[in-house]
């Protein structure tokens, strides 16, 4: 686990693909242990697997890999992870799901099939090859953030779309040697063994992702250029694996730079250039609410709409059932003393 000081927020990204038959069972287990060690961020579970990164003390980051080193299951499980001054996740979560990375094609299985893993500190030879062809797995608004240089861009809005640009713009006869690379390795997973499936024989991706790049590799060594999208409240890391400079559109979730909130599009919580031109009156009428939702309850100190609000609602008024009770039994204790009646 990376150093990190008594008030940073360990961040530790996850997957694993093995056979799972008692989500629910598991589900349950995680949600439990997270809440105890009041771990936030998303875990995803599947009969494929587990997936997810979530945040908190180094402590409680320690019991996560505790509880799931103690299960066979996961005994090859990879870990990545940063830091972050502040808690990155609004609330905690496990859900269940048919695929913990969707793809949406059911012919492919990355535990039977799968690329050839390349650690991080080999990366930067393999795609220094002229021979190989180097592909950035991830989508669009994720590229244009940051790349490996000469990355080929699939210029998909999701996963569910690499299938079609590989089967329209990759030809195992053109491209003999292909690596690719995704976040954190788990796309990669799919993508190779997709490819390894319709008849790519030399197919290669980045162990651990960018972050396990970022985290091994020295910044001077480095090929990677620009920052790292990554899904929580940091919005993006830079090559020390610290929060970047991008911020994050509340409207639409797209990461979005200085320049972008000079535009004129860009209005706080309400609208950005990605997004003026496809939120209509209504979406926008509902983000000024909800924007001033979030005024209010930070004058009043309190969680805002869309953070865990929910939990701390049910805080409170926990907190003041347990006053309510505490002053009816000092007004019992205070009451004279009744004499059962003689029979």
């Amino acid at each position: 686990m990376a150093n990190n000081t008594q008030n940073e927020i360990v961040v530790c990204a996850l997957y694993h693909f093995v056979s799972i038959d008692d989500e629910e069972t598991l589900q349950r287990s995680l949600l439990n242990l997270l809440k105890i060690n009041e771990i936030r961020g998303t875990l995803l579970v599947a009969a494929e697997g587990i997936n997810g990164t979530v945040a908190g003390t180094s402590a409680g980051i320690k019991s996560l890999q505790t509880f799931l080193a103690s299960d066979g299951r996961f005994d090859q499980i990879a870990y990545k992870f940063s830091t972050a001054e502040e808690m990155p996740f609004p609330r905690t979560r496990v859900k269940l799901k048919k695929e913990i990375v969707t793809m949406g094609v059911t012919d492919i299985d990355p535990r039977q099939i799968v690329g050839t893993y390349v650690k991080a500190k080999e990366w930067n030879a393999l795609i220094s090859d002229p021979d190989v062809t180097v592909i950035d797995t991830r989508n669009e608004y994720e590229v244009l953030i940051g790349t490996f240089e000469n990355a080929i861009n699939p210029h998909t809005e999701s996963f569910r779309e690499f299938p079609e640009f590989a089967e329209s713009e990759l030809n195992p006869e053109k491209h003999k040697k292909i690596a690719m690379f995704c976040t954190g390795g788990i796309r990669c997973e799919k993508s190779t063994a997709f490819l390894k499936a319709r008849g790519f024989e030399e197919v290669y991706h980045l162990e651990g992702g960018i972050l396990k790049y970022l985290e091994d590799v020295p910044s001077k060594e480095s090929l990677w250029q620009g920052e790292c999208f990554v899904f929580d409240d940091r919005v993006t890391v830079d090559h020390d694996l610290k929060p970047g400079s991008y911020d994050q559109c509340h409207a639409c979730r797209m990461p979005i730079s200085n320049a972008d909130k000079k535009s004129n599009a860009y209005v706080v919580g309400i609208s950005c250039s990605h997004c003026i031109d496809n939120k209509t009156d209504a979406d926008r009428a509902r983000f000024r609410e909800r924007q001033k939702q979030i005024h209010l309850a930070n004058e009043r100190g309190e969680d805002h709409i869309g953070g865990d609000a929910s939990a701390g609602q049910v805080q409170r008024a926990r907190l003041k059932q347990e006053a309510r009770d505490a002053q009816r039994e000092k007004a019992e204790r205070s009451k004279p003393e009744r004499r059962t009646p003689e029979r």
